[in-house]
């Protein structure tokens, strides 16, 4: 059994779960709502305060199923209740981000001019200092792809460390030239 897939999602109190006949999930929590499609060989299960998610035989691609479906499920409850935030840091003199209305990000990292940003929906735009970003949202996989690509703008480079990084992000620095001995 799958160690992931055999846990139940637990249903926190506000989230209802809808599951239509063609295994589509969709959950509404006080944040927004989510849409999964889910494999036809996965069955989910409403029992009370949880799902539990179940497959028909021991494959290889059922099991990877299994615990693929089950993690999906549970970020999207965790989204509804909670939000997903990713969080970016601009490394370098000068390199700075704004934040307009939550939908629009301006990044002044070094071009000659600055980069706009819109954010697409379901997810805003924080910027609590001007070297600091953070992406906010409900689902897990957008706020990943949009932080992805700010921090594709202007990749951290190894020498000097300068760029767009992510705050747990560790740059490992390399040595610059060497002089003659």
């Amino acid at each position: 059994m799958s160690r992931i897939g055999k846990l139940p999602v637990v249903l926190p109190a506000g989230v209802s779960v809808d599951i239509d006949d063609a295994n589509v999930v969709t959950v509404k929590g006080p944040k927004g709502t989510l849409v999964q499609d889910v494999n036809k060989d996965i069955t989910i299960k409403n029992e009370g305060a949880a799902l539990v998610l179940t497959r028909p035989s021991d494959a290889k691609p059922h099991k990877a199923m299994h615990g693929l479906y089950r993690a999906l499920v549970q970020n999207m409850v965790t989204g509804v209740t909670t939000g997903f935030t990713k969080g970016l840091d601009l490394v370098g003199t000068g390199y700075r981000a704004q934040a307009q209305g939550g939908s629009q990000l301006t990044i002044n990292i070094g071009f000659s001019h600055p980069v706009v940003m819109q954010a697409p929906e379901n997810i805003s735009f924080e910027t609590p200092a001007p070297t600091k970003i953070l992406v906010k949202g409900i689902d897990k996989q957008k706020v990943g792809a949009v932080a992805a690509d700010i921090r594709a703008i202007r990749k951290p480079e190894p020498y000097l460390g300068k760029g767009i990084k992510y705050d747990t992000e560790i740059i490992r620095r390399k040595e610059g030239k060497s002089g003659k001995k």
